[in-house]
């Protein structure tokens, strides 16, 4: 068994810029698992730099409000919204609510730091 407590996670910036708390990834713990999950925060009025990454990503939104650009396309999002992002798609996310967005991202196989290229905005 794992169990492990968002506060017990080292809170970090990540390379597009989110607030991030890795809640498990394969190559940290020992866990027979080939995803990474992590939450993740945008401050009100902040966007995450756009971003793509060489594996697929899904976005699932706990709190606020916030526009998900992916390619050519942006939409909407809010509370209980799953956004699924393809490999090598351009992204980023925009906080258009008073309070902090938070989401889980999950990254599947895991993230590395290899497999993601920051774009200059």
């Amino acid at each position: 068994m794992f169990l492990r407590h968002l506060k017990d996670c080292r809170e970090f910036i990540a390379g597009d810029g989110s607030i991030l708390r890795e809640l498990l990834h394969p190559g940290k713990a020992d866990l027979q698992i080939r995803y990474s999950l992590a939450h993740a925060k945008v401050p009100p009025g902040q966007m995450t730099k756009p971003h793509r990454l060489k594996t697929s990503e899904v976005y699932y939104i706990m709190a606020g409000h916030g526009l998900m650009h992916i390619d050519e396309e942006s939409f909407e999002v809010s509370p209980h919204c799953v956004i699924y992002i393809p490999p090598r798609s351009m992204q980023y996310i925009e906080n258009t609510s008073d309070s902090d967005l938070k989401f889980l991202s999950i990254v599947d196989p895991a993230w590395r730091e290899g497999d993601e290229e920051v774009l200059d905005s």
